[in-house]
């Protein structure tokens, strides 16, 4: 048995996922983790910025903290989530990984969440992994140049997604580019999320608050282009399948909410994978039903599911209040790096 299985099969013990007492609930495991929970000790991740031109005459904003130490070092790149950004509680608490085990780290931002409206028709989306294609080769590229070691990416919830398509897409090739992918929370299956998040509670607070800073961007958007979609539909739409019908899904050339939410899914594509991708999912995520995760006939032998019963929507908080949320960057990080080829010896945190 080669140290990296050693080491996966203790992992799965130790994936175990339990969440405090104090914490009920994948609604208070969601919410309370990315309101009070910590993410970090000591003081915030310190980034710098490179902005990057993109293929299509656009440009991205990308968020680095240098490894610690000279010499080289792996890179972990983070896609972050809907309307996400280097500040999000997951990010931080990634960065926060990344810097006790000296790695480099680097959060690109989707168009329009750097706090800079994009210049082109276009925003992003939840398959978007053309985007994700050229912004994984820039990264192992540039960390080719200055010396680094192996490049390992996760994303999160729509991030996360992004991520897996690409790596269904790429296929053989994605190694070229990474050594170990994840996801965390992604939603697999768009049309099962989308349905989710669309009723009764999700609609009240989630939706809410995603349409909240999703309708100003589009609205920009169209001040930039106008005429580009109907802004009376728009103004109107009171769930992510409207919004995706009027905006998401003209824009990126795909007929309709449906036709995106299809052609946009992992899942159905999970077995075209061939670079090692854990595919983490809690049972009780309040936006993606557990009937509508994956089980071990449906993906390829490179991907390990874990599913664990608790969690919430990227929330995995731990300890005593306020918690925190270093765990799950923990187990997660620490599967990439042995299975990304970083840890030989499977004793090593």
């Amino acid at each position: 048995m080669s140290s990296a299985d050693s080491f996966s099969s203790t992992l799965r013990s130790s994936m175990d996922y339990v969440a405090p007492r104090w914490l009920p609930g994948g609604n208070l495991q969601t919410i309370w983790a990315a309101l009070y929970a910590r993410r970090f000790d000591g003081t915030a991740p310190v980034y710098r910025r490179e902005r990057w031109n993109a293929p299509d005459g656009d440009f991205i904003d990308v968020d680095f903290i240098d490894a610690p130490l000279p010499g080289p070092r792996p890179l972990l790149v983070l896609f972050h989530g809907l309307e996400g950004s280097s500040r999000s509680h997951y990010a931080e608490a990634f960065a926060a990984f990344a810097a006790d085990h000296g790695m480099a780290f680097a959060v690109p931002h989707f168009r329009g969440c750097s706090g800079e409206l994009n210049l082109a028709p276009r925003a992003y989306h939840s398959g978007d992994y053309e985007e994700i294609g050229w912004i994984l080769k820039r990264m192992r590229d540039q960390h080719g140049l200055r010396g680094g070691g192996p490049v390992l990416a996760a994303g999160v919830s729509l991030g996360g997604n992004a991520l897996l398509r690409w790596a269904c897409e790429a296929g053989d090739t994605a190694r070229e580019s990474v050594s170990a992918v994840a996801s965390v929370c992604a939603p697999l299956d768009l049309a099962a999320g989308g349905e989710a998040i669309g009723r009764g509670f999700n609609k009240l607070v989630y939706t809410r608050m995603f349409l909240a800073t999703m309708k100003p961007k589009a609205m920009a958007k169209l001040a930039q282009f106008p005429g580009l979609f109907d802004r009376d539909r728009l103004l109107a739409a009171r769930d992510l399948y409207t919004f995706d019908d009027v905006f998401t899904a003209p824009l990126h050339g795909f007929r309709n909410t449906d036709d995106y939410w299809a052609r946009g899914s992992s899942k159905p594509h999970l077995n075209q994978i061939r670079v090692p991708t854990l595919v983490v999912n809690a049972l009780n995520d309040p936006f993606i039903p557990a009937r509508s995760l994956p089980g071990p006939g449906e993906v390829g032998r490179h991907v390990t599911l874990w599913q664990p019963a608790h969690g919430g929507h990227v929330g995995f908080p731990l300890g005593l209040p306020p918690g925190h949320v270093r765990g799950m960057p923990e187990r997660v990080g620490s599967w990439l790096q042995v299975h990304g080829g970083v840890l030989t010896d499977a004793s090593t945190p």
